[in-house]
């Protein structure tokens, strides 16, 4: 503990950290997959191929816009558990599927209960985490998604591999039943909603959905989050044609073992000095490893690379979720986790159909440079929507 008396290592939170590795490691296990799965399975074409895979992110916007919105009414730990059974029921009926319109309905429904659970459970933990120590506990909670990232593709690759595809459902389902079992010990801290929220609880204006707040720095998550779309989607293919297949087998260990390390000391630097020192410098390093990323001539730089964008894009996230819960109202932290979870995904989920048509145009190497151009420019769009603001101090409530 600090010397400000504020504890953060509690019980709820520890055990926040481990449902969440859980939940995370269901979409990652089954993302990687879903599409190699759904030609093998029923002989898809490359475009329902792909919507087998994205079908899941656009349920999870879906579920984070309900659960931004509903939580309180519902009341978090009913939505929590609840979205958690599903989680475990879903990964089970993709055992018995037989066409694809029942998987892509599946998936969907899979990806609105990852949306719903995993978004009440980042805005609950934020309660848990002492808000003089905000950046550093978003951080350490981050821990759980960094892992995740590292382990879910590499056992989903493991699995297929060395079993079938069944044995990754059971794998999926087990993570949910483990977060299941895990959520039944956290009392998550519930908020009861006001008169006025009561009021209009079934009003849907574009504030009712979005946190205004948070749309800043939300958009640059977006712009970030298309960047990091073209590493997750096309490296693999990029490396295949530059002979670096085994560098890229590691991009995403390195890449994970340097976020990991940046979790225990940026968090702390941005409580202490502020969102600036870090944020600038970490965009910087996401642009420097895109741009080595286009320039790859062998293993060693790709793998560099991969260290680079663990700094920059690993340390990004939980340092913008927290400028996001500190720029809005406590009131209103459901829709401000769900705002900045909607452009995450967003930008994930969508940006590799744009950089596709960019790849058939200038080749992988002129995508990744353009992105990087892009990481940069986000520097100047970051420094207008809050660089040269200061939110140090919550809004009120």
């Amino acid at each position: 503990m600090r010397g400000d008396g504020q504890k953060l290592w509690t019980a709820a939170f520890l055990l926040s950290i481990i449902a969440n590795f859980f939940v995370v490691s269901i979409l990652y296990l089954l993302m990687t997959t879903m599409a190699l799965y759904a030609v093998e399975r029923f002989q898809a074409s490359d475009s329902v191929a792909g919507l087998a895979a994205g079908s899941f992110i656009v349920g999870a916007l879906a579920g984070r816009i309900f659960a931004g919105k509903f939580l309180d009414f519902v009341g978090r730990r009913r939505l929590f558990l609840g979205a958690l059974i599903i989680l475990v029921i879903a990964a089970l009926l993709y055992i018995p599927v037989n066409n694809l319109l029942l998987l892509l309905t599946i998936r969907t429904i899979h990806g609105v209960a990852f949306g719903a659970a995993s978004t009440t459970l980042s805005a609950s933990v934020m309660a848990l985490i002492p808000a003089a120590r905000r950046s550093e506990g978003t951080g350490y909670f981050a821990v759980s998604n960094t892992l995740a990232i590292a382990i879910g593709p590499f056992a989903a690759v493991l699995l297929v591999d060395a079993a079938t595809y069944d044995v990754l459902f059971l794998v999926a389902a087990g993570c949910a039943l483990a977060a299941l079992i895990v959520g039944l010990f956290v009392r998550l801290p519930e908020r009861t909603p006001t008169a006025d929220e009561r009021m209009h609880k079934w009003r849907m204006r574009w504030s009712d959905v979005f946190e205004p707040g948070a749309l800043g720095i939300a958009s640059v998550v977006f712009v970030a989050a298309i960047a990091y779309s073209g590493v997750m989607a096309f490296l693999n293919s990029y490396a295949q044609q530059n002979h670096m297949v085994v560098a890229a087998s590691t991009f995403f260990l390195i890449y994970a073992g340097v976020a990991l390390l940046s979790r225990f000391f940026i968090g702390r630097i941005q409580d202490r000095y502020g969102d600036n020192v870090v944020v600038y410098p970490m965009l910087l390093a996401f642009a420097i490893g895109l741009g080595l990323i286009a320039i790859a001539s062998n293993g060693v730089v790709l793998l560099i690379a991969g260290a680079f964008l663990g700094i920059g894009f690993g340390g990004l996230l939980p340092c913008a979720q927290a400028i996001a819960i500190t720029t809005a109202p406590l009131r209103r932290v459901g829709v401000t986790t769900s705002t900045y979870f909607i452009a995450l995904d967003a930008g994930t989920g969508f940006g590799p159909l744009v950089l596709g048509a960019l790849i058939s145009a200038i080749g992988f190497e002129g995508m990744y440079a353009a992105l990087a151009v892009l990481v940069l420019a986000s520097m100047v769009l970051y420094h207008f929507v809050h660089g040269d603001k200061k939110y140090r101090q919550r809004v009120a409530a």
